[in-house]
């Protein structure tokens, strides 16, 4: 069993940057993929970032080059780091974890944390 808690979310002015922590506890960490999701009022989940085990990288076309994903795995935590930020990326952000080499296996989620982008 993984537990997962994100922190970092907040009210932040189009422009600016937050971090977004995704800290895990019961698990070997390095052997899971993590995913960002987000969510915003009235719209589906969508897949933001991903860092596999091997620490590959991939973003939807919307944060390239503004968002990056990585993690530590000596703290157990991944991050996603948030520059340039706009209007449109105010959403619940989610963190999940899995191992991809483990088809049909468990997924983890986070209970999400709020970023609010606004002047």
């Amino acid at each position: 069993q993984v537990q997962l808690v994100e922190s970092g979310g907040g009210l932040v002015q189009p422009g600016g940057s937050l971090r977004l922590s995704c800290a895990a506890s019961g698990a070997i960490f390095s052997i899971y993929a993590v995913d960002w999701y987000r969510q915003a009022p009235g719209k589906e989940r969508e897949l933001v970032a991903t860092i596999t085990s091997g620490r590959s990288t991939s973003y939807v076309d919307s944060v390239k080059g503004r968002f990056t994903i990585c993690r530590d795995n000596a703290k157990n935590t991944a991050y996603l780091l948030m520059n340039r930020l706009k209007p449109e990326d105010t959403a619940v952000y989610y963190c999940k974890a899995y191992n991809r080499d483990y088809v049909g296996g468990p997924e983890y989620w986070g209970q999400g944390t709020q970023v609010t982008v606004s002047s």
